[in-house]
C-alpha cells in the first residue's frame, strides 16, 4: 500500500478526537474467530495515491488454493480526509468499499495490504474494512506500526509473535516469507483469527516476498494508474 504523507500543519484536534472515538466504537465490533469453512475465493486489496488528493483501490480475487485470478476491479476517486497519522483507514475505506461493490465474485476472505489489529487502537485498515463490510479480513504489512518482536530465523516460513509492548497481548505474527528478506507483519482483522491469517499467508506464497493476493493487487494498482492519469 503506497501511503502519501504530505507535509502540512498539525491535524485538527477536534478531527482527531472524532476519529479516535469512531475507532474505539468500531473496535468493539471486531470478532476474532476461525473461518466457518475453507475459503474457495480469496481477495487481495491494495490502495495507492496517484496524487495527493486522489486514491485508487484495487481488488484481485483468486481461487484458493490454486491462486488463479478470477477477477480484478478498481475504484478511483478523491480522498475524503486530510492525512492524519494513525487514521489512514478513514482516507482509504470509502474508496475501497466502492471497489468491493464492483466485484461479481465475492471472496470468502480478504487479505489487505496493511494492518489488522496490529495498530495502536487495534483498528488498522484490515480491521476497519472487515467491520464495515462484515467480511473476514486480515492484514499483511511490510512495516511494523506498533508492538515488539524478536527477529524470526532467516529461513522462509520462520515466524515470531508480535506483542503489545505494554500488555504482552498477541496482536500479530512476524513471518519470513522468503529466505533472508525482511519479514512481513500479519494480523487478523475481523471475523478471522491469527492462526487463520498466518496459515493463509503462508499458503499464498509463490516465491516472492509478498503473498499472491496482495502482490497482484499491488501490481494491478500500478497498471490501473495508467488508465486514470
Amino acid at each position: 500500500m503506497a501511503y502519501y504523507r504530505p507535509p502540512g500543519p498539525a491535524p485538527d484536534p477536534a478531527l482527531v478526537r472524532s476519529l479516535t472515538a469512531q475507532q474505539h466504537e468500531l473496535r468493539q465490533r471486531v470478532r476474532a474467530e476461525p473461518l466457518p469453512h475453507p475459503p474457495r475465493l480469496i481477495a487481495g486489496c491494495d490502495s495507492s495515491f496517484p496524487t495527493p488528493d486522489t486514491i485508487l483501490s484495487v481488488f484481485v480475487v483468486l481461487q484458493f488454493p490454486s491462486l488463479e485470478v478470477v477477477e480484478k476491479v478498481y475504484s478511483y476517486g478523491p480522498v475524503p480526509l486530510p492525512y492524519v497519522p494513525g487514521f489512514l483507514s478513514f482516507r482509504e475505506a470509502p474508496n475501497v468499499i466502492q471497489a468491493f461493490a464492483k466485484l461479481t465474485h465475492k471472496p470468502d476472505v480478504i487479505m489487505v495490504d496493511g494492518h489488522g489489529i496490529a495498530h495502536p487502537r487495534r483498528m488498522g485498515i484490515a480491521a476497519h474494512l472487515g467491520v464495515l463490510l462484515d467480511m473476514p479480513t486480515f492484514g499483511v504489512a511490510k512495516n511494523k506500526l506498533t508492538g515488539t518482536f524478536q527477529e524470526p530465523a532467516p529461513e522462509k516460513g520462520s515466524l515470531t509473535p508480535l506483542l503489545d509492548a505494554k500488555t504482552g497481548e498477541l496482536i500479530g505474527e512476524v513471518i519470513r516469507s522468503k529466505d533472508k528478506v525482511l519479514p512481513l507483519f500479519v494480523s487478523p482483522g475481523h471475523r478471522c483469527d491469527q492462526a487463520t491469517a498466518t496459515r493463509l499467508t503462508l499458503a499464498c506464497l509463490r516465491g516472492y516476498k509478498l503473498p499472491e493476493p496482495t502482490r497482484l493487487a499491488d501490481y494491478w494498482a500500478e497498471e490501473f494508474k495508467k488508465e486514470v492519469r
